[in-house]
């Protein structure tokens, strides 16, 4: 199902927004991920935002994947 709204998801689902605190869109290499802070700093990646296909082979932006941000 697709839900078209200008409504947050926290809105709709009743999300906690303390458990999204750390959660960021960065910009790695030209690619947008959706990623979350590490205690450390780093970010672990929990999704892939991009219109090409070969991105989604590359393991670096795989979800999961530790990145280091400055």
């Amino acid at each position: 199902m697709i839900l078209y709204t200008p409504l947050s998801e926290a809105d709709i689902f009743g999300i906690d927004q303390e458990a999204y605190a750390n959660r960021q869109f960065l910009t790695i290499n030209g690619r947008t991920v959706h990623a979350e802070r590490n205690k450390d700093g780093s970010f672990r990646v929990l999704q892939l935002i991009s219109t090409n296909p070969q991105d989604y082979l590359n393991e670096t932006y795989a979800p999961g994947a530790i990145i280091s941000h400055h």
